[in-house]
């Protein structure tokens, strides 16, 4: 079975849309395994949950199912994806974002070439497609490279693309790594491929490019200064585990 997680917080204005188009494309494409969809909502305050559980409720898909489920307070998009991870039962973990921002065939794809490669964990990566940046402001895909290229020389990176929204786990590797994360905010997704390779777990990349582009929740300056922040106190701490 294929678990699809989808953190959200405030969301209103996509939400209905994202599940609905994501349910038409699992329909077809996931039909055979079964599947789940799980919307991870972290303490939004805008009704997007309720919007969630009443588009669930209508939607009743032949072939899955549709989950909302909820923390009571906002804590940010790391936690979110935990939640939604934790609460996953499919073989295989997928999280996007909320936008659908790689589309949903990007969502069966990366399944699929996971399934396929013997691998542990497959992360989407926008630096090694052809149209990765297409759309992207300058400051935006500045930012975005500027980032990998010291988390590479700062904490010893190997990949193209930490920040990605898309990633797909095995069960196996997802029920050990994300029981060890902590960070909440927006440098999970480094910790949870640090922690993966101080466990051995294989991680390889996935080509993918946004499809559907809208303006950015990061503040550029505040966000990477916290960002940074965060590498050097995950790294030490993932350092110092014993595993």
């Amino acid at each position: 079975m294929l678990s699809v997680i989808i953190p959200m917080y405030n969301e209103k204005a996509v939400i209905a849309d994202s599940i609905r188009a994501l349910t038409q494309t699992l329909e077809v494409r996931a039909a055979s395994s079964g599947y789940e969809i799980i919307i991870a909502d972290d303490g939004s305050t805008d009704g997007c949950g309720d919007i969630a559980r009443e588009c669930a409720r209508s939607l009743k898909p032949e072939s899955g199912e549709i989950r909302v489920i909820a923390a009571e307070k906002n804590a940010g998009k790391g936690a979110a994806v935990r939640m939604g991870m934790k609460a996953a039962r499919g073989d295989i973990a997928v999280f996007t974002d909320s936008d659908l921002a790689y589309g949903c065939d990007a969502v069966c794809d990366i399944a699929e070439a996971l399934a396929s490669s013997g691998t542990d964990i497959m992360i989407g990566s926008r630096a090694i497609h052809p149209k990765g940046y297409a759309g992207y402001t300058f400051v935006r895909k500045t930012a975005s490279k500027l980032f990998v290229r010291l988390l590479s020389a700062g904490a010893g990176f190997s990949h193209t693309d930490s920040q990605c929204g898309i990633k797909a786990f095995t069960k196996k590797s997802s029920d050990a790594v994300f029981p060890l994360c902590t960070v909440n905010g927006w440098a999970f997704d480094f910790e949870t491929l640090l922690i993966a390779g101080k466990m051995g777990f294989s991680v390889e990349e996935f080509p993918v490019y946004v499809i559907n582009h809208r303006q950015s929740k990061i503040n550029l300056i505040r966000d990477a200064v916290r960002m940074m922040r965060d590498v050097r106190q995950i790294k030490k701490r993932v350092d110092s585990m014993k595993i």
